[in-house]
Formats: structure tokens, C-alpha cells, sequence
């Protein structure tokens, strides 16, 4: 095998390979040998078949084998020859081949940049760790109370009230005609408590016992039930009885009725549950303030191709949301573009950077750390965890997107040791002033023409604290005959 460098500029690399026909002549003859022992002919006993005759039917399905054999291994030996660590997969062309000949072909590749990384010890982080907050461990303590809640018939003659519980008997009807799953008979609804359809509850405010009401409601549009999405509804509703609810006291029994065995034990759940949130936020927040700073004290050139790869996968998810949201605003996509690139140069940048310091201090990612990480993943389907634990383990390719993230925080946790890290008493609502903040002072930072304009989602992945904002909630519509059915 032949390589000559044709070309060498920044990042960029171009041989000319040169492999020897007799070389390829040889491989070939070793797989018509491989394929005589098992092949069978007319005519031919299994291994019998002459090599000969093997070539003429064989011969043009095992070239190509071989060509492709032959490019795979010559390029790689090429590489390792020249001390080249490849950025991106090799771009092949073949120059020139026919059989007998020396097969000849340019290789082009982006190289991996020499990188050397600062010294972290100079680094400087503040970590936020939780101060527990009285007020939201009390505030947990009533939402459990309530959510043990008893009821108990009034005594004294009123009207009812948000809050009451009403046993009733209702009967739904669309035009006139009752519909399944639309009537139940001493039903304990808890006024105010938006377990019903929207319009429901409030009509049978303000009603004395005996009561007969007409209740209309409309379904709403996106109703589960198709039958009666968005349609308008009547329900003869009968009050029999009208009981004040009580929460729970917040006692010893109380922590019993969550699994525990005390008021103490209950309160250090809580506040065990408050830090382990208030930990993954604390550690996006620090993340993101660390590659901020490691994106600013790092200046290296980059791989052209690595670049251009990571820019198209950002505008591809741009361009699939924007199609998806309808969403357009006064931004030209030249003006897209070009804050898109500066994102795709910062991901690269912080990806080239992580992965060789993970290279050179020998950070690994062992199978306990994919199991685990798997685990998580698969935890985030109920229902569905050994499908999802199946089809990490039988798709290889899969195992490594997952293998990714993993390294990164590897990499991440081993930066963080080496800094000067502070810590700080903070509440939730600190930590999130401080999130706010950070997000303020990055778009104060931006050219005015390009404020407003990165993908929602596309530009988020660099910025951990992003990616983990809390998401609101929508409320699942509910049906008054729900506990019937």
C-alpha cells in the first residue's frame, strides 16, 4: 500500500491511496477458498466445486466484498500510518480500478484539533444546596391532609357551598336521550374540585338538600370520549345530602396512612423528596454556568464537517417544529442561520473538549453505568420497562446515544472535583431567581437582530437548566359518570 498526502489545510486532510493488485488478488483468492469449502453446484459435491468455476459464478459479488474490505482496512492503516485521529467518517473516492490492477482512491478527512484543556483547579462555581423550607413542608403536609380528607353530614340547614361534598344521583342526556356512562346514584362529588366536566360543579353551588337541577354543560372539544366531544350536554341532578369535608389531622397517623411511621419520619420524606429536586436543578444550573465558562476559556479550531453536521441537525429540528407549530416570526433564515452556526460551533466546541478530557484521564463508561442509565429511561414508561430494557439491549446503536450523556456527566462530575466549588443555603425560589437571572443576562448579551431568534428546542441541548424546566401540567378532561365506568 501506497499514501501520498495531497492536501493538508487547518483541519483538512487528502491522501492519494494506492493498494497493489496483487494485494487484492490475494484476498479474493482466500475468500474463493473460504467459499469452496461449503459451496455446492450442480453437478459438485459440497467443497468440491473448482476455484475456478467459483470465480466465474462468484467472482463479481466477491470483488465488490473485497473492494470494500480492502478501502475499510487500507484507509484505516492510512490514518494510523499518518498518526491521524479522524473527526468525522472518511470521504472516499474511488480514482481509479479494473481487475488485475492496483486499485487507487483519495481519501478526505477532518482531524481531530489539538487540544489543550485549562487548568480546572482555577476554576470558580457556586453550588446552591437546599436551606428546607418550613413553609412548602407545611404546605406538603396540607395537600396530604386534604387528599385524606373525611366528610361529615351538616347539621344546620344552609345551602351548599365550594368545598361541600354533595351526594347526588344525576342523569346525563344528549338531545334528550340518555348516554352510556352518563349516570351514577350516590355520588359524593366534592364541590370546587374540578373533577367533573368544566361548568358542572359551579351549577350546584348555592342548591339546598332535595334539590332537583338541571345542569348543562359542553363537553370539551378535545373530550376523550369522541361521542361527546364538544357537544352540549343536560344532567337532571337530585341532591340528597350535602357533607362538610375535613382534612386529615397532621399527626402520627397521618405519616401512617403515607407508609410511615411518624409525623418526623413523614417531614424528613418530604424534605428528602424537596432536595433530591432541588439537587438535579442546583446541578443544571452549575453545568451550565461551567460550560459557559469552559466555551470562554477555550480557543481551538474546529472540524469544518463536524461543524456543518451539527448545524444541519439543528435547522432540520428547527424547520420540523416550525412546521409542526405553524410558528413564524420576523426573523429571516439567513438570520436563523447564522445564530444556528454559533450554536453548532459552541456544541462542538464543548464536545471536542469534553471527550478529550475524558480521553486523557482515562474516563470510562462501564456496563453498570449503561444498565443504570437504561433503567432511568425505562422507568420513564410505566408499564413498558422490560419493552424498553429489550430494545436497548439488542439495539447496539442504541446503548451508545445512551452511552453519550453518561460520559458527559463522567466527564462533568470529574471537572466539578477539580474546581473550586463554594456552596450556598438557598430555597426554591432562589434557585430559581438565580435560573431567570442567567437566562436574562444571556439575552441581554445577544446582538439585538438576533434576540428571540434560537429554536425552542434546538438550541436548549448545551444548556442543562433549559432542558429541565418544569413543564405545565394540562388537566385531563373528566366526565361526571368517571368512577362507573
Amino acid at each position: 500500500m501506497q499514501v501520498v498526502e495531497t492536501k493538508s489545510e487547518g483541519l483538512s486532510r487528502e491522501m492519494k491511496v494506492t493498494v497493489a493488485a496483487k494485494d487484492i488478488e490475494e484476498k479474493i483468492n482466500l475468500r474463493l477458498q473460504e467459499v469452496a469449502q461449503s459451496a455446492s453446484l450442480p453437478g459438485f459435491r459440497p467443497g468440491k466445486v473448482p476455484v475456478g468455476l467459483l470465480r466465474k459464478r462468484f467472482g463479481p459479488s466477491i470483488l465488490g466484498e473485497i473492494l470494500d474490505q480492502a478501502v475499510n482496512d487500507s484507509s484505516a492503516q492510512a490514518l494510523a500510518e499518518k498518526g491521524i485521529r479522524a473527526a468525522t467518517q472518511p470521504q472516499v473516492e474511488i480514482t481509479s480500478f479494473d481487475e488485475g490492477k492496483d486499485l487507487e482512491y483519495t481519501l478526505a478527512v477532518d482531524i481531530l484539533p489539538e487540544i489543550t484543556p485549562m487548568d480546572f483547579s482555577k476554576l470558580k462555581l457556586e453550588k446552591l444546596v437546599l436551606k428546607p423550607d418550613e413553609k412548602q413542608i407545611e404546605e406538603t403536609l396540607e395537600n396530604l391532609a386534604n387528599a385524606h380528607k373525611t366528610s361529615e353530614p351538616i347539621t344546620a340547614k344552609r345551602k351548599t357551598k365550594s368545598g361541600d361534598v354533595c351526594v347526588i344521583d344525576f342523569v346525563g342526556k344528549l338531545d334528550g336521550v340518555e348516554f352510556a356512562g352518563g349516570k351514577a346514584d350516590g355520588y359524593h362529588l366534592e364541590l370546587g374540585s374540578g373533577s367533573f366536566i368544566p361548568g358542572f360543579e359551579e351549577q350546584l353551588i348555592g342548591v339546598d338538600v332535595g334539590a332537583d337541577v338541571e345542569v348543562k354543560v359542553n363537553f370539551p372539544a378535545e373530550y376523550a370520549a369522541k361521542d361527546l366531544a364538544g357537544k352540549e350536554a343536560v344532567f337532571d341532578v337530585k341532591v340528597h345530602e350535602i357533607r362538610e369535608a375535613t382534612p386529615a389531622p397532621i399527626d402520627d397517623e397521618l405519616a401512617k396512612k403515607a407508609g410511615l411511621e411518624s409525623l418526623d419520619a413523614l417531614k424528613e420524606r418530604i424534605v428528602e423528596g424537596q432536595r433530591r429536586e432541588f439537587d438535579q436543578m442546583a446541578r443544571m444550573q452549575v453545568k451550565r454556568v461551567l460550560l459557559d465558562q469552559l466555551a470562554d476559556s477555550h480557543d481551538f479550531e474546529m472540524p469544518p464537517k463536524m461543524v456543518e453536521m451539527e448545524f444541519d441537525n439543528i435547522w432540520a429540528q428547527f424547520e420540523e417544529q416550525r412546521k409542526q407549530e405553524h410558528d413564524h416570526d420576523d426573523k429571516s433564515d439567513e438570520e436563523h442561520k447564522a445564530e444556528f452556526r454559533d450554536i453548532a460551533e459552541r456544541r462542538v466546541k464543548l464536545g471536542l473538549l469534553l471527550s478529550e478530557v475524558g480521553r486523557a484521564n482515562a474516563i470510562q463508561v462501564s456496563p453498570e453505568d449503561v444498565n443504570r442509565a437504561m433503567m432511568q429511561e425505562a422507568q420513564k414508561y410505566p408499564g413498558q420497562e422490560q419493552q424498553v430494557l429489550e430494545f436497548f439491549r439488542s439495539n447496539p446503536q442504541a446503548q451508545e446515544q445512551i452511552k453519550a450523556p453518561v460520559f458527559e456527566e463522567k466527564v462533568i462530575d470529574y471537572i466539578i472535583e477539580l474546581a473550586q466549588v463554594t456552596e450556598k443555603p438557598a430555597s426554591f425560589e432562589d434557585l430559581i431567581k438565580v435560573l431567570e437571572a442567567e437566562d436574562e443576562a444571556k439575552e441581554a448579551k445577544k446582538p439585538a437582530a438576533k434576540k428571540k431568534a434560537a429554536p425552542k428546542k434546538a438550541a436548549a441541548k448545551d444548556d442543562a437548566a433549559d432542558d429541565k424546566k418544569p413543564a405545565k401540567k394540562k388537566a385531563a378532561a373528566k366526565k361526571p359518570a368517571a368512577k362507573k365506568e
